[in-house]
């Protein structure tokens, strides 16, 4: 281990691209948790059901498992670099649509923006998450990759800020009278188209912004040269997809990843859900998301250091097994002390997604880049589990508490899904130690 510890995470001599490139974990995190309000708020302005409402993250997310493949063969043809200026723009592309979308108050041109935009974040994961273990020695790439990844909720966060401030706060849909009824299903439709029209701009801004901004980062990435060369030989795309299915590590880091994402999404999309059914309205339930970020952020720098340590196995099986816990308490225990346990699951699953990510790839070689390209495609658990928490969350209305199962609230037992996707997260950490690794 002293010897580990000898190896630098970094080099000296990469230190700029190195911090370009973990910029972008910053800026798919913004997009990521300016995303996440949107299912809720796209309910409220376009008086859509729960499950109807879950397209947002279906769109979202599919986008990842649609374009990560061909993302993959891209930078293997060419260079990581050039994998990752195409995705910015489609990336911008993706954002800047947002204002046709709003001008025609369509949802399916929402949800093609979103598409396309994520189009933009598959390649920028395929490329970053590989470059960035390929920046130093083997020994210390699960590190670097926790490291990078810690910049992720900052971006996050970033979003969670502009949500709250510039979209959630200026809804005039989601206003309540004195005795907390929507002011909006009661007018008449000449004022919901006019309030329809206003709000949806209101949601536009900032995504148009953000793609102006990404222009930005895709002109300074350009311009900075990357320590890389063209990949050379490999063999067929073929032959790396056969030598990648006949790792059982690796097949069963993509299941794992699937359910892990998938449960983040949940967890991450419905706090505002199970916060209104304790009388929270959207924008309030912000700051519960921002406390679950930034425990998150804690834990990911906590998860980081204690890898040096614990084996990176071991300590996924523990992380995933607080995270069950947490659940458990988010499930049974009603009131604000459900909503404390949903926040909490967020330290727990800091560490998962680059520390699957790095597991599954160890020993991969030049295979790294399409064993990446299957693990951003494992975002997909992303899109599919959200709406299928969304069908249980309709089950006995459009409501969060229509009906009770198991004794709960059906928004309490919806994060029985999180907690089997962390149950196969905790088996794959157990069977890294175990047996993968042995």
């Amino acid at each position: 281990m002293e010897k580990q510890n000898k190896i630098p995470v970094v080099s000296k001599q990469i230190l700029l691209p190195f911090i370009l490139i973990t910029s972008l974990f910053a800026l798919w995190g913004f997009a990521n948790d300016i995303t996440n309000p949107m299912v809720s708020a796209f309910k409220k302005i376009l008086e859509l059901n729960n499950t109807q409402a879950s397209w947002v993250q279906m769109a979202f997310y599919g986008g990842y498992f649609t374009m990560a493949l061909p993302a993959a063969m891209f930078i293997k043809k060419y260079t990581y670099k050039k994998g990752i200026i195409l995705g910015l723009i489609l990336y911008a592309v993706g954002a800047l649509l947002f204002y046709p979308a709003a001008a025609y108050e369509e949802f399916g041109f929402f949800l093609a923006a979103l598409y396309i935009l994520t189009f933009g974040l598959a390649f920028l994961e395929t490329t970053a998450n590989p470059f960035v273990l390929s920046m130093g020695h083997e020994k210390t790439a699960t590190r670097r990759l926790n490291l990078a990844q810690a910049f992720n909720p900052i971006g996050a966060l970033t979003g969670l800020f502009v949500a709250q401030t510039f979209i959630l706060g200026s809804l005039q849909s989601d206003n309540v009278d004195a005795q907390g009824n929507a002011i909006y299903d009661t007018l008449s439709e000449t004022a919901k188209t006019a309030v329809r029209t206003s709000d949806l701009m209101v949601v536009r801004n900032p995504y148009v912004l953000l793609g102006l901004f990404v222009l930005f980062m895709l002109v300074l990435i350009a311009l900075v040269k990357m320590p890389e060369k063209k990949e050379e030989g490999g063999g067929s795309v073929a032959s790396a997809i056969k030598r990648l299915f006949k790792r059982k590590k690796f097949v069963e880091g993509v299941f794992a990843q699937m359910f892990y994402v998938g449960a983040q999404i949940m967890c991450w999309t419905y706090i505002y859900q199970y916060a209104e059914t304790l009388g929270i309205d959207n924008q309030s339930a912000v700051t519960y998301a921002y406390w679950a970020l930034g425990i998150f952020l804690v834990g990911r720098w906590i998860g980081t250091y204690l890898l040096k340590f614990v084996s990176s196995g071991k300590l996924l099986m523990y992380f995933a097994i607080g995270a069950m816990a947490f659940t458990l308490g988010t499930i049974f225990i009603e009131g604000m002390t459900g909503l404390y346990s949903l926040v909490g699951i967020s330290f727990c699953m800091s560490l998962m997604f680059p520390t699957i990510y790095g597991i599954a790839l160890e020993g991969v070689g030049e295979d790294a880049k399409f064993g990446a390209a299957f693990l951003v495609m494992a975002i997909v658990g992303g899109a599919v589990m959200p709406w299928a928490q969304g069908a249980i969350l309709d089950i006995g209305g459009s409501g969060y508490a229509d009906v009770h199962i198991l004794g709960v609230p059906e928004v309490n037992f919806s994060f029985a899904l999180p907690f089997v996707c962390f149950l196969v997260v905790a088996i794959y950490g157990m069977r890294t130690y175990r047996i993968h690794n042995k």
